[in-house]
């Protein structure tokens, strides 16, 4: 199964409903009192899904994974806002719970992509609109062909070892 849009990243989808998850709590009377924390945990969830969309749209597979670690990281930095969030009472502790394991669980995902990305980075051009049904190899009759065709991370030759809800 390959993605044709940022839309279809399972990451981007998770990191999606965890902006939304963020939000909740960000717009809380307490937590608009401290104007700098609600809207720099809204900013770092929100830069997950901005730099995978936007690093699902480079050209080459080695831009794409630095746009992918910008979104790693901000999963990270939202974990950690989170943290601050619990201790001054900004959120409960089961959302607390709820969204730091969905951070976890993005950045897992982020990194299984990234690692599957650094395997094919010799890749030149990256081509994003591969079908389903139409997936010739690199070096076979489709001379429009760049090799470029990416699995869900359920479905990728690493996830025997690295599937995120097995990370978690």
């Amino acid at each position: 199964m390959s993605f044709k849009t940022f839309e279809e990243i399972e990451a981007w989808q998770a990191a999606r409903l965890l902006t939304r998850k963020i939000r909740i709590f960000a717009h809380r009377a307490i937590a608009k009192h401290d104007w700098a924390w609600a809207d720099q945990i809204s900013r770092s969830a929100l830069s997950i899904m901005a730099n995978i969309a936007e690093g699902n749209d480079a050209r080459t597979n080695t831009e794409f994974i630095t746009f992918l670690s910008y979104a790693k990281r901000s999963g990270t930095e939202t974990r950690s806002h989170l943290y601050y969030g619990l201790d001054e009472g900004y959120v409960l502790p089961e959302e607390h719970d709820e969204c730091a394991h969905l951070c976890r669980r993005i950045t897992a995902q982020i990194a299984m992509l990234m690692q599957y990305l650094q395997q094919h980075k010799n890749w030149k051009e990256r081509n994003i609109r591969i079908s389903k049904s139409s997936n010739p190899q690199p070096g076979t009759s489709n001379p429009n062909h760049t090799g470029a065709n990416f699995p869900s991370i359920k479905n990728t030759s690493v996830n025997s070892t690295l599937r995120a809800d097995a990370i978690l």
